[in-house]
């Protein structure tokens, strides 16, 4: 994993996006749902988190301090690559 994959920001103007009317959003290059589509739907809800305690050298834990306020939330997405890597 590099460093851009942590540090990528949306590039979204979602203020805009906000304020957009329905008809305004250009929806060409999705696919249409049919109803067969909601007959074999099913609701997947997240599995509940755990907390935990963790020894992190003092270094790691800096750096990922660094990249943004939500860190525990990157620590945590860069643990689920890497699992969905080696799995």
């Amino acid at each position: 994993m590099s460093d851009d994959t942590i540090k990528r920001r949306s590039r979204t103007d979602w203020v805009s996006l906000a304020k957009m009317d329905d008809d305004n959003i250009d929806t060409s290059d999705i696919p249409a749902i049919g109803a067969d589509f909601f007959e074999t739907a099913e609701l997947r809800m997240p599995e509940g988190k755990s907390a935990v305690l963790l020894t992190v050298d003092k270094d790691l834990l800096d750096w990922f301090e660094q990249q943004e306020d939500d860190y525990p939330g990157i620590i945590t997405t860069a643990l689920r690559e890497y699992a969905d890597a080696h799995r």
